[in-house]
């Protein structure tokens, strides 16, 4: 009986290995394609949580959610003819499940792309990157190189349409949605820069200089107006000194007055 056991448990425990050892499962955000012994491509994608033996033949895995593209060092012209120096930016864009298959098969090999850390194949990678280039190139020559960081939101926006658009010209509308734009970095020349902060500078000192002449047009105001008041000022110290002279007659001041044109006692012996 010992021995009918181990020959029937032999056989089925080192088909169990084989089996656990020759498959290979899809992931989440995955889909996977079968490449039988013949080289040829099995039209029909295989979906994330599925086992595919991989004894003959092999499973080839695509990730098809949230593909980032980094779409870095680009230097588009500005609506003023200026060159910006940087413009970055990341699109995320995802893969239809059922277009797998299409997309490996009749599109161009150099439209894909391999990811860096974990040999992925991503789908179309390439292309989109191209796309996304062509639009940032596009939407860029609608600004000014200064305004375009205060317009990112809008920018983004408008690099997602052109990308969308080209896609639906390509009918690949309904196989690869971009969902997001994101713009890390737009660096006007630095020429650009530079004449900005002159301006700034400039602007500084002649509303500086702006309040100067006001302060001194105030100045010359109030000197005229008291010169043109010249008999009133002097009426004023008139006055004044009568009711020094009344206050003293009667009694009121003990106070030495001094005329105002007083230089002392000379020659007093």
């Amino acid at each position: 009986m010992k021995k009918l056991f181990t020959r029937i448990s032999i056989p089925l425990l080192t088909a169990m290995i084989l089996l656990n050892s020759g498959c290979t499962r899809i992931g989440t955000g995955e889909v996977g394609l079968r490449i039988n012994f013949d080289k040829t491509t099995d039209p029909a994608e295989r979906l994330p949580g599925t086992f595919n033996q991989t004894i003959i033949g092999d499973i080839l895995t695509f990730k098809i959610q949230d593909v980032a593209v980094a779409v870095d060092n680009m230097t588009p012209l500005a609506s003023d003819n200026s060159t910006i120096k940087d413009f970055d930016m990341t699109v995320v864009y995802n893969i239809n499940p059922s277009a797998v298959s299409e997309l490996w098969t009749t599109k161009n090999r150099t439209f894909h792309g391999i990811s860096e850390k974990d040999k992925d194949i991503l789908l179309m990678q390439n292309y989109v990157a191209l796309s996304a280039r062509n639009a940032a190139y596009k939407v860029a020559r609608g600004y000014e190189s200064l305004k375009m960081a205060d317009n990112r939101p809008l920018i983004e926006q408008q690099i997602r349409e052109n990308i969308i658009k080209t896609l639906t010209e390509e009918k690949l509308a309904d196989k690869i949605t971009v969902s997001q734009i994101q713009v890390r970095a737009i660096t006007p020349a630095d020429i650009i820069v530079n004449s900005a902060n002159e301006l700034v500078r400039a602007q500084n000192e002649l509303k500086t200089k702006e309040v100067e002449v006001q302060t001194a047009k105030k100045e010359a105001e109030r000197i005229a107006a008291l010169n043109a008041n010249a008999g009133a000022i002097g009426y004023m110290n008139a006055m004044a000194n009568l009711k020094i002279a009344e206050g003293v007659a009667n009694g009121k001041v003990n106070t030495i007055v001094v005329p105002f044109d007083f230089r002392g006692i000379v020659n007093a012996k």
